[in-house]
């Protein structure tokens, strides 16, 4: 819901000092952020995690359990959502961060999102802590393939198999019961620990370990700024809380326009 510009001036020129006064800033974005490119967020109630696919829960079919079960069905519910992520393009939130990132403003950004659209809007720091549809390997030999080579595949209703030993082919997405990337988890604490701010995006801060990434900021002392549509546990520690994502990263495109890159005021 969109703030009232009197009290949302306030907040936000806190924010602009807090980024201007930063020297280790580190985001978090979850899929809030991607609601304004058109992508369902998870958890709202009319998230992809409130619905059902064919009769099963959609939960149930993000399972590593009923993947190896049954990869036909996640490729069947696959087809109509992660193949047909690259028809969405970044919105203002992906450029905001890729304009601080290149200012020199960002130490790491990273997003519970598997959407590709950081990258896409050109953020090169960018840390996916559940893992992305643009790398897929077979589940047997490890083979690696593209999203380019497995997107027509799954869109002809076929089961993607590896062309070195017919197994099947798995993308690199965290599924429920998977563990995440060990190197990029340790990359989160340790960056987390040491910020000295830490933005939350578009995050209701649910699903762990990414919703208790905040918390290694707040025990070191970092102010946190949220900016999220629904409530979240972090917002009565928060420095600065937003509920409108877009409200304020039109407002920061705006500011960003003036402000310096950050080796020019070394």
């Amino acid at each position: 819901m969109v703030e009232k510009q009197t009290e949302f001036s306030k907040k936000f020129e806190i924010f602009k000092a807090l980024i201007q006064h930063s020297r280790s800033l580190v985001v978090l974005t979850g899929a809030g952020v991607s609601t304004l490119s058109g992508i369902p967020d998870f958890r709202s109630s009319q998230g992809v995690s409130a619905t059902r696919w064919n009769g099963y829960r959609v939960e149930d079919i993000l399972s590593i359990s009923l993947f190896r079960k049954d990869p036909s069905l996640f490729y069947a519910w696959a087809r109509e959502v992660w193949y047909q992520l690259d028809s969405y393009q970044p919105n203002s939130v992906h450029h905001m961060l890729a304009i601080l990132e290149e200012k020199g403003y960002i130490q790491g950004l990273f997003t519970q999102n598997i959407d590709m659209l950081h990258t896409k809007a050109g953020s090169k720091k960018c840390y996916e802590l559940h893992g992305s549809a643009l790398h897929h390997h077979c589940t047997f030999c490890n083979s690696y393939y593209t999203y380019a080579q497995i997107q027509p595949i799954v869109m002809a209703g076929e089961v993607p198999l590896c062309t070195q030993c017919n197994h099947v082919i798995k993308p690199d997405i965290v599924l429920y019961g998977e563990n995440l990337d060990p190197l990029i988890l340790s990359r989160s604490y340790e960056m987390f620990r040491h910020t000295d701010l830490c933005l939350v995006l578009g995050s209701s801060l649910v699903v762990q370990p990414a919703a208790s990434l905040p918390a290694y900021a707040l025990h070191n002392g970092a102010p946190i700024v949220v900016a999220n549509a629904q409530k979240t546990s972090y917002d009565g520690s928060a420095t600065v809380h937003f509920s409108d994502l877009k409200q304020l990263s039109e407002a920061m495109l705006v500011w960003l326009e003036t402000l310096k890159p950050r080796n020019s005021r070394l």
